[in-house]
């Protein structure tokens, strides 16, 4: 005789098992197809849009996304100075920064967090502001494929592209033409820093706000020698 309450309670779990998995699946997949595709939109430009209808006030989206050729290699350079430095040493966790900003935690002094530029991607694209231990954990399990499939030029390349910089402001193209009314193959090392400085807090930074900040920036460039 089967139990009525217990069996569906077991079939929801069932279905709940394979609706994630399916969606695992479709995020992965997402991920393959990124590799040749660039991405129309993203989870953090869809909430963005969202949270608009219930705030007064205009909102524009902005963003064109471009080639890593069409952007100077000051901004890549000084994106990964300010935000992941052990970037290319690493394959898409980065444990010592990790302790780091774990230690910092502790000593109340914390700086920036332990995320690399593939987690905060993955994120971006599929994730949005969301916080919560089932999307960090869907979050760390769809790391190590962007890792695989896309590399670590595409990596950076979307990563620069998607990132927010500003109310409606999505990547390189519209963060250098809002605030430097130039094309991103125009930028100088110092303004690839400023707009840098930003990422910690793109809503309410603006560049040259941070002079101290991109100053640590700029140097961590002349250290590997960019």
């Amino acid at each position: 005789m089967i139990h009525w309450p217990h069996f569906r309670f077991r079939s929801i779990l069932l279905w709940l098992f394979l609706a994630l998995v399916g969606c695992w699946l479709l995020a992965a997949l997402t991920l393959v197809a990124l590799r040749w595709i660039d991405p129309p939109t993203t989870a953090l430009q869809t909430e963005r849009r969202i949270q608009s209808f219930f705030h007064d006030g205009d909102y524009q989206k902005r963003y064109r996304f471009v080639p890593l050729s069409q952007i100077s290699a000051n901004f890549p350079h000084a994106v990964v100075s300010a935000e992941d430095a052990r970037f290319y040493k690493h394959h898409g966790f980065d444990w010592t920064a990790i302790q780091l900003a774990a230690q910092e935690d502790i000593e109340g002094g914390r700086i920036r967090g332990g995320s690399t530029l593939t987690q905060q991607l993955v994120k971006n694209l599929f994730f949005g502001t969301n916080r919560s231990l089932v999307r960090k954990a869907a979050e760390a399990s769809l790391v190590p494929v962007a890792e695989f499939v896309l590399g670590k030029r595409r990596i950076l390349e979307l990563y620069v592209n998607v990132v927010e910089w500003g109310p409606g402001i999505y990547g390189a193209d519209a963060a250098s033409h809002a605030y430097f009314k130039s094309a991103p193959k125009s930028l100088s090392r110092l303004q690839a820093a400023q707009l840098a400085s930003m990422l910690p807090a793109p809503l309410t930074r603006r560049p040259g706000h941070t002079p101290h900040y991109t100053s640590v920036i700029l140097r961590r460039m002349a250290q590997v020698g960019w």
